[in-house]
């Protein structure tokens, strides 16, 4: 039987809060207080961390802008988070699914069932690395609430030696996987309220945080005009509604007028502004983008 690490109770995530002692004899509306109010800590602790979450953003987004990828690699309720992240971003941002990519240890499985020691093979966190062919241009961020699953230090460490940069984020001061990476993201969440259950508090700190990574780095990537999602994947009739009233935003125009020459671009947003902007055809609009980067800020020369 693989054995835990040495001083894993000292963790603070592992910790017993004695103000929960007895959630067992409570009323559910008291419970449900109760993780609510610690729900509410949150925030702030990560609010803590944005320095650190700041400084990594900034790499992250500097190597995608030279053609690099974005993995995230987890383990358990971490790996699952990776790869929830990881899938919300073809569709809000249009980007090829090999852009920003969720790993999790025990593979496809351990999305839906727990993987038994899948987060203790730290052979095969490295083998992922290599197998991904991870280079300069990438960005790796490992998580791990305990900030000492091997799967995830070993592959953070891996990407470090083949020159990726490397971000951990963990709910621990000091651990391996801080000391793995080019960028140490420590969000300080406390003990749990079912005592060491970390898909409570330090997941709700880590979904939070890759909300930023994601998010942030598309921006600086120019993935968002303002702060409309110009990228967005209009593959259904709800996408396609948002998609007609963010070029009908941008530009003014009447939201029929916007969805005509939305269909007119193959349900490009940005095709569609340079369209009605520049009073431009579909391929036209489609060559001033190219001209300009695809960034439509630059395209429409807003300051």
């Amino acid at each position: 039987m693989t054995q835990p690490p040495a001083g894993l109770g000292t963790l603070a995530t592992e910790q017993s809060d004695p103000r929960y002692s007895g959630i067992d004899t409570l009323p559910t509306e008291e419970i449900a207080r109760l993780m609510n109010a610690a729900d509410a800590a949150v925030p702030a602790a990560v609010a803590t961390a944005v320095p650190a979450i700041s400084a990594a953003i900034d790499g992250i987004a500097e190597r995608m802008s030279s053609g690099g990828r974005l993995l995230y690699v987890g383990a358990g309720t971490s790996g699952r988070l990776a790869v929830l992240d990881a899938s919300e971003c073809p569709p809000t941002f249009g980007t090829d699914p090999e852009l920003v990519q969720g790993i999790i240890a025990g593979g496809d499985t351990a999305l839906t069932r727990s993987v038994e020691g899948a987060e203790d093979d730290a052979e095969a966190g490295a083998a992922i690395i290599r197998a991904k062919e991870v280079g300069p241009l990438d960005s790796v961020v490992g998580i791990s609430a305990s900030g000492r699953a091997p799967y995830v230090v070993a592959a953070v460490a891996e990407a470090r030696r083949l020159g990726a940069l490397t971000v951990g984020l963990g709910c621990n001061t000091a651990t391996p996987l801080s000391a793995a990476a080019d960028h140490a993201i420590e969000v300080i969440v406390g003990p749990e309220i079912v005592t060491g259950s970390t898909r409570l508090k330090a997941g709700t700190a880590q979904k939070l945080v890759l909300n930023m990574i994601s998010t942030i780095t598309m921006v600086k990537c120019g993935r968002t005009y303002g702060n409309y999602m110009i990228e967005v994947s209009a593959s259904n009739s709800k996408l396609v509604d948002r998609a007609a009233r963010i070029v009908a935003d941008i530009t003014g125009a009447e939201v029929p007028a916007a969805r005509e020459a939305l269909e007119e671009a193959g349900h490009d947003v940005k095709t569609a502004v340079v369209m009605i902007e520049r009073g431009l055809d579909p391929d036209d609009a489609r060559s001033l983008l190219a001209a300009h980067g695809d960034r439509l800020a630059t395209a429409l020369r807003r300051g």
